[in-house]
């Protein structure tokens, strides 16, 4: 008797589904669009290469009354508070996609933009991590924010800036912004080493704040337990110990997380939710990979007890968890909470995907009370939450906005919602902003592109309202894990459209090649240059390169100042920083110097020739 390939047919079954679906949206368009609502989001003094052209710079003296610079971060939602939590988490969920699916934001050119999303979030942690046990978690007041409807840049509400210090702990958004600050740093240590050390150097410090100091950061900081009310903080300790163990390898990061992990939660908790305020799920799956790929050592057991809960977590998404489930809308929607649930499906969405990959990696399959689960179906079920997100519902409506053609136009985002400067030239003011532009039944005249709003109730129903903030209020934390998640869908659409798995020299096709290096090249100068190629791949039928170059000090004294001319260059740098004259970069400012045979680098990604760097001028 022949036995049926059951298992072959389903997982082809599972593949045509992910390609046949993924047809079906433009995933590398939508993730242009999320990253446009990390630039109509920003606070601060906006760069010249600002692409959301109604926003203007705003926010310009946050800290001046407390004799702090906290210029710059983004704005949380449709308001202008700039809460710390909920921002460190999305810088977070933006690194982490880096990290996991940096190979699809370079297919799509859009690497630049994501860490240009996540550095401006981490500079402004920097300027708010004013000493190791002092950090400003928070510019704004929500209450006396809500009161207006204006423009950031109009403000006229107080900038009242919130710390936390060793009398006034938050081991919740100490421990979050750490996570954030170490997520970070693996996202620009292959293009920017010296700012991934930097970050690291918060990183660490932020841990101990949070870890020595322990305490809500709502108890020090009250204004913001209306908006942001957290839960504890024990699953921030052990998610930013997590990441600096991930960003270190530091084996007593690990060893802090096993230690306390029965304390803190870490192997007690098993839920259905990953969020802002509940990072259990996302600490278990990290351990998971550590577990997966083989580096448990004596701390094997204890990790198995994570896996065990991130099991949990992935089995109740996918309804396969003996009736402990994660609710679902009649649409498929996962739906956690009345109050801007979409957030909730995009963080549990993301988290599938990644788990479904490690899964993959690992050969594993997943085990749930009802059935045995492939990988493969985990990610088709974060597919569906993101179909939904753009279009593949019972309303036919795309809750990102501006992707599509029905899409939500009275978003309840205040900057969205009245003229720019650039046409409305007179201040708005703050009562005026509701009479004229919060109740005005027209379509906001600007469009807040990538933001996703807080989308349908339990039943699938929409009201598109600017008053109605449930649904239709956009958020950073809702946004950020997207980004991640549709470069992994646009990956797959990618590498199935261009057929069998591609060589080198064929479409789509990747390589890691040895570090092919030049011998340091002579400039007449005390500096020297060692270009290497770190990485290539094709796209169609270019060949593009990442390029790391190696500048070293190879005199007695300190190099300062030091400008470089680089020609033909095509495509993007990082770990410079562009000065007003054409061509001509300069070390960024956390460098101050080059010591005495001490080097630094910088990469650049093009297709082509390698650009050509020469010396300008140095001190």
């Amino acid at each position: 008797m022949m036995m049926k390939p059951t298992r072959v047919l389903a997982t082809f079954v599972l593949v045509l589904t992910i390609i046949d679906a993924a047809r079906a949206f433009d995933y590398g368009e939508a993730v242009d669009k999320s990253l446009l609502f990390f630039e109509a989001q920003r606070s601060g003094k906006l760069p010249g290469t600002q692409r959301v052209k109604w926003r203007g710079d705003s926010g310009l003296y946050d800290g001046y009354q407390q004799k702090v610079n906290l210029v710059g971060g983004y704005y949380d939602a449709g308001d202008h508070v700039k809460f710390g939590l909920p921002m460190a988490y999305s810088v977070t969920m933006l690194s982490w996609g880096a990290i996991e699916y940096g190979k699809s934001m370079i297919n799509l050119n859009q690497m630049g933009h994501v860490l240009n999303a996540i550095k401006w979030g981490t500079d402004y942690f920097i300027k708010a991590h004013s000493e190791p046990n002092v950090l400003w978690g928070q510019v704004g007041d929500g209450d006396s924010d809500h009161y207006c409807w204006e423009r950031a840049e109009d403000m006229t509400t107080p900038r009242t800036a919130y710390k936390l210090d060793i009398e006034h702990p938050g081991s919740d958004l100490a421990g979050e912004t750490a996570a954030a600050m170490a997520a970070a740093a693996i996202a620009f240590k292959p293009y920017n080493s010296s700012y991934s050390d930097l970050l690291l150097v918060h990183a660490k410090q932020l841990f101990w704040f949070a870890d020595r100091f322990r305490g809500l950061f709502t108890d020090s900081i009250p204004s913001a337990k209306e908006f942001y009310t957290s839960s504890g903080y024990s699953d921030e300790l052990l998610w930013a110990a997590t990441w600096l163990y991930r960003a270190t390898k530091d084996e007593s990061y690990l060893k802090y997380v096993v230690d306390n992990t029965a304390s803190l939660g870490g192997t007690g908790w098993a839920v259905k939710e990953f969020s802002w305020d509940n990072k259990y799920a996302g600490v278990q799956i990290l351990l998971s990979k550590v577990l997966m790929d083989g580096d448990g050592g004596a701390y094997t057991a204890t990790l198995k007890q994570h896996q065990a809960k991130a099991d949990y977590f992935a089995c109740a998404c996918h309804q396969k968890n003996a009736g402990y489930n994660a609710p679902l809308t009649p649409g498929g929607l996962l739906y956690l909470h009345e109050w801007n649930n979409m957030q909730y499906a995009a963080s549990a969405a993301f988290l599938l995907a990644v788990y479904s990959d490690y899964l993959s990696e690992g050969k594993l399959v997943l085990k749930c009370p009802d059935a045995s689960v492939q990988p493969q179906e985990l990610l088709v079920f974060a597919k569906s939450q993101a179909d939904y997100i753009l279009g593949k519902n019972p309303k036919s409506m795309s809750y990102m906005v501006g992707y599509g053609q029905n899409y939500p136009s009275h978003v309840h985002h205040r900057g969205a919602s009245i003229a720019p400067i650039s046409v409305l030239h007179s201040v708005v003011g703050c009562v005026q902003g509701f009479d004229a532009w919060y109740r005005r039944p027209e379509a906001n005249p600007n469009i807040v592109y990538g933001g996703l709003v807080g989308g349908p109730d339990r039943n699938d129903n929409f009201e598109d309202d600017r008053s109605n903030y449930e649904q239709t209020e956009p958020t950073l934390s809702g946004t950020a894990p997207l980004v991640g998640l549709l470069c992994k869908l646009h990956s797959i659409n990618s590498h199935y459209a261009a057929g069998p798995t591609p060589t080198k020299g064929q479409p789509n096709s990747y390589s890691h090649p040895k570090e092919v290096a030049k011998p340091y090249e002579k400039t007449g100068s005390p500096v020297e240059f060692l270009h290497t190629i770190t990485d290539s791949w094709t796209i169609g039928r270019i060949a593009y390169y990442r390029h790391k170059v190696i500048i070293k000090n190879k005199s007695e004294k300190p190099i300062t100042d030091l400008k470089l001319e680089i020609e033909n260059l095509s495509g993007a740098i990082w770990g410079l920083s562009p000065t007003q004259n054409k061509n001509v970069y300069e070390l960024p400012e956390w460098i101050k110097a080059i010591k005495p045979g001490s080097e630094c680098s910088f990469v650049y990604i093009q297709g082509g020739p390698q650009a050509k760097v020469s010396v300008q001028s140095y001190h």
